[in-house]
C-alpha cells in the first residue's frame, strides 16, 4: 500500500483531501500542530513543522512514499508580508530533504497564483512571467524553484499546484465569500469595492480533488489549479445576494480597490485537464449554495 503524508491536514484544503486519498487506496498519515484523535481512516501525528527535530523524527517514523504539502502561514491580510513566510520556506526545504532521505517517491506542494507577475489576463505555466510582488509570493516561488532543481538532481518526482481563487465551507470568515455570506445572514450592511475585477473562483473540494489527481499522475512541474473561467467579483457577490435574498445590504463602492490589485486573473488549466485528466465536480451555483448552508448552520 502506498503511504501518503499530508501536511496542513486540518486546514481549509488539506482536510478535504483525506477521504479522497483513502478512496484511492492510500494509507493516510495526517499532520496537525494540535492533538487529533486517530480513527480507522487516517493516522494522525502531532508535530510542529517549524521544529526540524520534530519534522525529522516524523519522517523517519512514517517513511511516506507520497507527500501532499499544504501547511503554510495563511492569516488573511497578514500573510502577504509576514516574516513568517521565511520560516515556512525553510520548513518546506527541510521537509523536501527529509522526505527524499526516508524513501519518498512523489511529492506535490501547494503554490499560489501570487507567484506570477500580475499584469496579464490569462496565466499559463512556464509561459507567463513569474515575478511575485509580495514576500508570500516570493517565498512560495523560491520553494518551487528549489523543488524543481532538487528533483532534477535526485530524480524525485514532484509537481507544484498553483492555486488561484478558492472558496467554500470552513474558509476564514474574513475572506470575500465568507465575509459576504456571514454579513448578509446576520443582516449587516456589507461594504464592497466596485467589484469590477475579474477572477477565477473554484470550490474548495474541487481544489482538493485536483491535488489528489496531480499526486496520482506522473505530471511534473507547475500546474495551475482553477476553473479556467472569469467572473467579476461584483457578479459573484450578486449571486450570493440572490441566494440569501438581501440585495439592499450590499454597498458596492464603499471599499476602495487596492491600487495594485490586478484587473483580470484567470488560470489556463489545459495542463490540469488534459495532462492530469482532472475535471471539477461542482459548478459555481452548487458551491455557493453549499457554502451558504454551512454558514447558516454555524450562525443559527
Amino acid at each position: 500500500m502506498q503511504r501518503v503524508l499530508v501536511t496542513g491536514a486540518t486546514g481549509f484544503i488539506g482536510k478535504h483531501t483525506l477521504p479522497l486519498l483513502v478512496d484511492k487506496g492510500f494509507e493516510v498519515h495526517a499532520i496537525s500542530s494540535k492533538p487529533v484523535q486517530s480513527d480507522n481512516n487516517y493516522i494522525w501525528h502531532q508535530a510542529d513543522l517549524l521544529k526540524i527535530n520534530e519534522l525529522e523524527d516524523l519522517l523517519a517514523q512514517v517513511s511516506p512514499s507520497h507527500l501532499l504539502h499544504f501547511a503554510w502561514y495563511s492569516e488573511p491580510k497578514k500573510y502577504w508580508t509576514s516574516p513568517k513566510n521565511l520560516q515556512w520556506l525553510q520548513s518546506g526545504l527541510n521537509l523536501l530533504e527529509g522526505f527524499k532521505k526516508n524513501g519518498g517517491k512523489r511529492a506535490v506542494f501547494a503554490g499560489t497564483c501570487a507567484e506570477y507577475e500580475w499584469k496579464f489576463a490569462k496565466y499559463i505555466e512556464n509561459i507567463t512571467p513569474l515575478n511575485p510582488s509580495t514576500l508570500y509570493g516570493t517565498c512560495k516561488h523560491s520553494l518551487q524553484t528549489i523543488l524543481d532543481a532538487y528533483c532534477r538532481e535526485t530524480r524525485l518526482s514532484s509537481a507544484w499546484g498553483r492555486i488561484f481563487f478558492l472558496y467554500g465551507p470552513g474558509e476564514h470568515p474574513d475572506r470575500l465569500v465568507s465575509f459576504v455570506i456571514r454579513s448578509l445572514l446576520q443582516n449587516k450592511i456589507t461594504p464592497c469595492s466596485k467589484g469590477e475585477q475579474l477572477r477565477d473562483f473554484l470550490y474548495v473540494e474541487d481544489i482538493a480533488s485536483a491535488f489528489v489527481s496531480i499526486l496520482e499522475s506522473n505530471v511534473v512541474g507547475p500546474v495551475n489549479i482553477g476553473s479556467g473561467k472569469t467572473l467579476a467579483v461584483k457578479d459573484l457577490v450578486r449571486i450570493i445576494c440572490e441566494k440569501v435574498g438581501k440585495h439592499d445590504l450590499i454597498k458596492f463602492g464603499n471599499l476602495a480597490t487596492p491600487p495594485d490589485d490586478p484587473k483580470d486573473m484567470v488560470a489556463d488549466i489545459t495542463k490540469l485537464t488534459k495532462e492530469v485528466g482532472w475535471a471539477p465536480k461542482y459548478d459555481l451555483d452548487t458551491g455557493i449554495k453549499k457554502t451558504i448552508l454551512w454558514w447558516n448552520n454555524r450562525l443559527s
